[in-house]
């Protein structure tokens, strides 16, 4: 019960494996640029590249300091992270 999709070029040049079980798959839903302004894959997923930088609009909290500090950010594309 496992299905094998085609994936972008980029996903399997990283290793993406293109099987998934079957309890995996998602119907897709296209991201709706209205409610989610600015998204792109690179958001989403790290793939060890340089995608430049991300514009912060604040800082909202954080815990911890030195190099175990952990901040909750406010990105100028609306997330919260």
């Amino acid at each position: 019960n496992s299905y094998r999709i085609q994936l972008p070029a980029r996903l399997t040049q990283r290793g993406v494996h293109p099987v998934f079980h079957a309890s995996l798959m998602r119907v897709h839903v296209p991201n709706d640029d209205r409610l989610f302004p600015g998204r792109s894959e690179t958001q989403v997923a790290d793939f060890g590249e340089d995608g430049g930088e991300w514009a912060i609009e604040r800082i909202l909290s954080h815990k911890g300091k030195g190099r175990s500090a952990i901040f909750e950010v406010k990105w100028k594309a609306g997330d919260v992270t």
